[in-house]
């Protein structure tokens, strides 16, 4: 088994950052080189896999962010044997949803989630690659109270500490990587 540390250096070496991406004075962190290799991609499954299973409380269900949550999202669900829901941008979800508007670093929008995906009572991990601002991940956790599902935990590979983003969440943050300048 490898050390967490030994995949945290693997991991924080495959991603890239580009400078004013999307918009001037944004430096945007790209996780995609990671799921170009099996092996490393398997080794932040793993990493990811072992936080939650070593967590006193346990999960009913994980709950990913459109879209870049979507990326390890399922896979993280179908290792841990939990159902995945996919939070996804309004008008991309068929049948009743809940809504929630948050605002991000450069915009705002609005999140949507199917109203029968989590039953009430059921505990949730929401899971993203970055935690910002907060909003995005925030609007999430309100579409799992809209459910009457328990968020326990929001999971994230890296932070970007200097936006504050876990002063509005409103349970425990766990970041694979730690934080990012």
């Amino acid at each position: 088994m490898t050390e967490l540390s030994e995949i945290q250096s693997v991991l924080k070496a495959a991603l890239r950052q580009y400078k004013d991406f999307p918009t001037p004075g944004v430096l945007f962190e790209d996780i995609m080189p990671i799921f170009r290799s099996p092996k490393t991609f398997q080794m932040l499954i793993d990493a990811l896999k072992i936080h939650i299973e070593s967590s006193k409380e346990k999960p009913d269900v994980i709950v990913g962010l459109d879209a870049r949550g979507f990326l390890f999202g399922p896979t993280l669900a179908l290792q841990l044997g939990l159902p995945f829901v996919p939070v996804r941008k309004k008008g991309k979800l068929p049948g009743e949803t809940y809504e929630a508007r948050y605002i991000k670093e450069y915009g705002e929008d609005d999140f949507v989630m199917q109203k029968d995906a989590i039953a009430k009572g059921q505990k949730v991990i929401i899971v993203d690659d970055i935690i910002a601002t907060g909003g995005s991940a925030a609007a999430a956790g309100s579409l799992v109270e809209q459910a009457g599902g328990i968020t326990i935990e929001y999971v994230f590979l890296l932070e970007l500490l200097f936006l504050k983003g876990r002063e509005v969440l409103k349970a425990p943050i766990y970041t694979l990587l730690g934080d990012q300048a």
